[in-house]
């Protein structure tokens, strides 16, 4: 366990408890990147460190800091550099500090009343976003994440197809077809799920050699929609798919658009951060700005604590208030400042909502445009290392190629061992302390997938990673 800061119990009131928070708070800070990643404990031996069941004081300080020193000491340190499994890391100095703010203010950012700064942060970084994106008459809301935004644009799309669907759902009107890529996330199964669509009516696009969308199959997936009767209304082009990192180009799919009328959304949850590079958002956003509909998480590449994530709407408004309005809300959502500004609530899919405008808020302040997109390019620049890496080592190997911020390799093994060995060297590093790095399987292959979000990582940092993975994959085909 990490070095408990000394509590005094007899010095306990809420002065006393903040500052020994914030203490508690710097030291775990600073150790971040220190050591190992995880003092990795089995389910059953933490159960038994953790001793959920033992009987415990009521109201005693002492007893919540146990809690908390024991959180931190068995967690992994996500902002270490050998956190490599996610596509989010520690998060933003200046994020930390709102979600601080945030969590003592303790408020709702559904009405303006309740939250009259949130309020306006959230429409101002909704206006920055739709001008960095390119969106004109557009609106936007900052949601749970983009699983989410993708079904309130899966919605957006599925109402306004349809002028009846809202009151009387989908009976006795044409069968609704969505379309997205084989590699798609699952969110969009979830939508189709839980908006009626169904998931057999949720097409699945074959993809080329690179991971992304083939044109062609889509437009005859298409074709026999229509020839069948059914009526295509939505289709999903992923910016930086969960494993590979694919981009479905998006002109093509713009000039599909404008010839079937279906609602054009992009899922950026990943790689939608390329958008605030002008010369990575030319590379693989071009065309964004003809886009129906776009969503990005912040807490991922961009690095504001989670969740922070935006869906914006082009060319068409008022949309999300039709689309998501319903019910009686008055009790909540009155007239009063509706001729000066609308209540953010009014217009979302959840009724509390939580204030995540701030920590965004601090970070564009603070890093800038251009800071922000300095980051994502470094990510990219150190991910063609990590690829140069695999292509020289010997003992590795591309499971496929990179084509953006996913590099995908594998521990090279006899076939029949491949998947039993790259798992098993994967968990040995895991249960060491050593790295955590995500694993998936393409086409019944398991493959590594090392992902760089981590701010402060170095090509010292790819250097240690490889080296540290080569060594432990020797020792094991060696017996050790």
């Amino acid at each position: 366990m990490m070095n408990s800061v000394y509590l005094d119990p007899a010095a306990m009131n809420e002065q006393h408890i903040f500052e020994h928070l914030l203490k508690v708070i710097e030291q775990y800070h600073a150790s971040q990147r220190k050591g190992k990643f995880l003092d990795y404990r089995s389910p059953a031996e933490l159960g038994r460190i953790l001793d959920l069941e033992r009987p415990g004081k009521t109201q005693d300080w002492q007893e919540i800091f146990h809690w908390v020193d024991t959180y931190l000491a068995y967690s992994p340190k996500t902002n270490h550099a050998a956190f490599v499994n996610r596509m989010w890391v520690g998060a933003n100095l200046p994020s930390i500090v709102g979600e601080i703010i945030v969590a003592i203010s303790n408020s709702s950012a559904c009405t303006f009343e309740s939250a009259p700064v949130s309020t306006l942060l959230e429409k101002y970084m909704i206006r920055q976003m739709l001008q960095l994106v390119g969106f004109t008459r557009g609106e936007g809301q900052m949601t749970t994440g983009s699983s989410n935004a993708n079904m309130i644009a899966m919605m957006a799309a599925r109402n306004l197809c349809s002028d009846s669907v809202k009151q009387a759902g989908l009976f006795g009107q044409k069968k609704l077809f969505a379309f997205v890529g084989a590699d798609a996330h699952y969110s969009m199964d979830k939508a189709a799920n839980i908006l009626g669509v169904g998931t057999d009516q949720l097409i699945k696009v074959p993809l080329n050699r690179l991971g992304a969308m083939e044109f062609d199959q889509l437009a005859q997936a298409i074709d026999m929609v229509l020839v069948n009767g059914g009526l295509p209304f939505f289709v999903s082009a992923t910016a930086g798919t969960t494993v590979r990192g694919a981009y479905d180009p998006l002109p093509p799919l713009l000039e599909l658009r404008d010839r079937y009328k279906f609602w054009l959304h992009v899922d950026g949850a990943w790689g939608g951060a390329a958008a605030l590079s002008p010369g990575l958002k030319e590379k693989y956003l071009p065309g964004l700005a003809e886009a129906d509909s776009f969503t990005c998480d912040f807490h991922k590449m961009l690095g504001s604590s989670l969740m922070c994530n935006i869906l914006l709407i082009n060319k068409r408004s008022p949309t999300l208030g039709p689309v998501l309005s319903a019910g009686d809300g008055s009790y909540l959502f009155r007239d009063e400042h509706t001729s000066e500004i609308e209540d953010l609530g009014a217009v979302s899919l959840q009724c509390g909502r939580r204030v995540d405008s701030l920590k965004w808020f601090l970070d564009w302040k603070f890093f800038g445009r251009e800071g922000l997109a300095s980051r994502v390019e470094k990510y990219l620049e150190l991910c063609e290392y990590a690829e140069s890496w695999v292509e020289h080592s010997p003992e590795l190997e591309m499971a496929v190629p990179r084509t953006s911020f996913n590099v995908c390799f594998r521990f090279k093994v006899a076939k029949e061992q491949s998947n039993a060995f790259n798992l098993d060297l994967r968990n040995r590093l895991y249960h060491e302390g050593t790295s955590l790095v995500g694993v998936a399987y393409i086409d019944g292959r398991l493959v590594m997938r090392l992902l760089i979000a981590n701010p402060a990582a170095e090509r010292a940092d790819i250097d240690s990673f490889f080296n540290n993975l080569v060594a432990t994959g020797r020792a094991m085909l060696e017996g050790k």
